[in-house]
């Protein structure tokens, strides 16, 4: 059951002209007048109103003319006017008892479950009062009404587009789709029913399906929003969001002078995502009770913009009913859990929430599914594991930075630092390259590859700051752990006279080890002797010390007897 109004209908103006009483001219002008019916027809929901509130004009006496006018107006969106025209009509005391289920669905409509659900059980127990609370049920997460409602449900074609719409909207799409097919197969006149068939394709992401099942039903109602939506979703999955765009053009055309996208809240959404985000903060609230996309797009838009509080509260009694809902789950806690050392109970879920998705039968063998076994293992710190799942997708990622990032810093989880530098290098987005943490782990995987110039380098270029300080302790204990003894006295050095600066002195014996390993490597012909003769002036400005003494006695006496002068 969508939501059945929309404002798109408010922007289709009648041409016809309301006549004036008497006169010939009045009378020719009423002659060509469309009837109800017609309006009807065409779902000219405004054309229909203006004609029923003139009620002078109205001469069908099958129906009473406040009853079709609260029905054009549900149709035309305006549920709180059908509300009140129904109101109006239950003040007689004979009323028709039914209107307590015609208000009701005005209710739903306007997402007031609890009202809806009042309303409807004043009214008798019809067919249309069960399909409503058969899904007011499904809203309100009720599972005991809604098994009572769904045994309640016939084998009439409404009542069978209900169940499939239920179908759907619990994520059962290929239940949907079967129902669909066989009321489709039963009853040829229901074209409609191939935009839903198209809706559980698209779902199912069989995207040139529902193009090719939509192109029929388009041909023949050039003008259905809802087709036309379909249909650019679709493009916007297959190619991109300007071409999605492109989708709604022929249907603003048809709407001159009328912004489609501003007056439909289905159009004005999906436009927002086709657009990366662009007016989302206006547009995404306000629909997140109507449409379950909403909230979904809304917790992307959080995310994207790292606001990871506002996307937890959003998610956080989010009920998943398909993969990529856990899989979105799953990334929020997983960031509210790196967030902050006592977040370890998210972090906990979305490892969880990743095992779930990748290890069901239906995601093990997709690339999501490899994907999120490779999380839940990274969570975990299982690099081995991550690895064999993120080699087995390789290929489809070679330039996604996100890819190159968890593949590299798993590589070097497992000590494959030649892997991970190639990852880490292949990043090109600018906000991970100047980010200190990639910083810290391309200073790594380069001091383990025996690229410690390189490394060296990446310090020079950074501004002073506490993180500039993180990167050169890094750097003077990875580089003495490697060997790396020349650019671990350069770092031990500044970290020195830092601490000197602090009345501390506990860099001065991790200096002195670096320039003996500098001497013992001239001495196996590793190093030369320019960075000796840099590595003894280094140690000679620290002071007097006896300790520096020996050593510089000892380097020159080995000088001396190897002629050369230092």
């Amino acid at each position: 059951m969508l939501r059945p109004g929309s404002s798109m209908s408010k922007a289709k103006q009648t041409k016809a002209a309301i006549p004036a009483s008497g006169g010939m001219a009045a009378r020719v002008v009423q002659e060509k007048m469309p009837t109800l019916e017609e309006y009807v027809k065409n779902r000219d929901w405004v054309g229909a109103i203006s004609l029923l509130e003139n009620e002078q004009n109205f001469n069908d006496s099958r129906a009473e003319p406040k009853l079709w006018l609260a029905y054009a107006c549900f149709h035309n969106g305006e549920y709180k006017r059908a509300i009140q025209v129904y109101d109006q009509m239950m003040t007689k005391s004979d009323y028709n008892k039914e209107i307590h289920i015609y208000k009701a669905c005005c209710f739903y409509a306007l997402c007031q479950y609890e009202d809806a659900k009042r309303e409807c059980s004043k009214g008798p127990e019809t067919p249309l009062s069960v399909r409503l609370q058969f899904h007011i049920a499904h809203k309100k997460n009720d599972e005991k009404n809604l098994m009572t409602y769904h045994h309640k449900i016939q084998e009439t074609v409404h009542d069978q587009l209900c169940l499939a719409a239920i179908h759907y909207l619990r994520g059962h799409y290929e239940e949907a789709t079967d129902a669909y097919k066989k009321l489709l197969l039963e009853n040829r006149e229901y074209s409609a029913i191939n935009v839903y068939i198209a809706l559980c394709y698209y779902k199912l992401e069989y995207f040139d399906v529902s193009i090719e099942i939509l192109s029929s039903y388009l041909n023949q109602f050039p003008q259905s929003v809802t087709a036309i939506n379909l249909k650019a979703c679709n493009q916007f999955q297959l190619y991109s969001g300007k071409l999605a765009e492109e989708v709604f053009k022929p249907l603003q055309q048809q709407y001159e002078g009328i912004n489609v996208c501003a007056d439909n809240d289905l159009l004005k959404h999906n436009l927002v995502v086709f657009r990366q985000g662009e007016n989302a903060l206006k547009v995404l609230p306000p629909l997140v009770e109507i449409f379950p996309e909403a909230k979904l797009n809304l917790i992307v838009y959080y995310l994207k913009n790292e606001d990871i509080g506002e996307a937890f509260n959003l998610v956080q009694d989010l009920q998943p009913t398909n993969p990529k809902e856990y899989i979105l789950k799953a990334v929020v806690y997983a960031m509210k859990g790196q967030s902050s050392p006592d977040q370890k109970e998210a972090l906990k879920t979305a490892q969880q929430l990743f095992q779930l998705v990748g290890s069901s039968a239906s995601e093990c063998d997709t690339i999501p599914g490899r994907q999120c076994m490779s999380s839940c293992f990274f969570i975990l710190k299982q690099y081995e594991d991550v690895l064999v799942y993120l080699k087995s997708i390789k290929q489809f990622f070679q330039n996604d930075d996100d890819f190159n990032w968890n593949y590299g810093i798993a590589c070097a989880g497992t000590g494959d630092y030649k892997e991970a530098e190639e990852a880490l290098a292949q990043i090109q987005s600018e906000k991970y390259r100047s980010d200190d943490i990639y910083i810290k782990w391309m200073t790594r995987t380069y001091i383990m590859n025996g690229k410690a110039k390189e490394a060296w380098e990446l310090y020079i270029n950074m501004e002073t700051s506490s993180e500039s300080f993180q990167i050169l302790v890094l750097i003077a204990n990875d580089c003495y752990k490697m060997g790396h003894f020349y650019y671990a006295a350069k770092a031990f050095d500044i970290l020195q006279r830092l601490d000197s600066d602090n009345g501390e002195h506990e860099y001065e014996d991790a200096l002195r080890g670096s320039v003996v390993g500098v001497f013992q490597m001239v001495i196996t012909s590793k190093e030369t002797l320019d960075h000796l003769v840099e590595v003894i002036n280094i140690l000679t400005n620290t002071g007097d010390n006896p300790q520096v003494e020996y050593i510089l006695k000892i380097i020159k006496k080995w000088g001396k007897e190897n002629n050369w002068k230092i």
